[in-house]
């Protein structure tokens, strides 16, 4: 089950995260999404160090669909450059089979 991955995403407000979450879950690109925040963020930009508050978007989704995911989030996130981080996860085999499910 090591087809089985995680997309963190941050974003500016939770509408936008809910916004991506929604758009995604349409394509059937992910069979599910968490929504986490406000979270601190503090990261370089543009010289400065930023202190941010985000929220978390957590795609639950395979690893065939990971660039899709990234480029279709990209067309419609706010951020120049917004965070998309592919993580690697196992489950149990009903979870698993769930998310094959949904995007079928």
């Amino acid at each position: 089950m090591t087809n089985f991955i995680y997309i963190y995403i941050t974003n500016r407000t939770k509408a936008e995260a809910k916004k991506i979450a929604l758009y995604l879950l349409k394509r059937k690109l992910i069979a599910c999404a968490n929504i986490l925040g406000p979270i601190e963020s503090m990261y370089h930009w543009k010289g400065k160090i930023a202190d941010e508050k985000e929220f978390v978007l957590i795609a639950k989704t395979i690893n065939k669909n990971y660039n899709k995911v990234v480029r279709e989030t990209e067309k419609i996130h706010s951020y120049t450059v917004p965070c998309i981080v592919k993580i690697p996860v196992s489950s149990n085999k009903k979870y698993f089979d769930w998310i094959i499910g949904e995007l079928n």
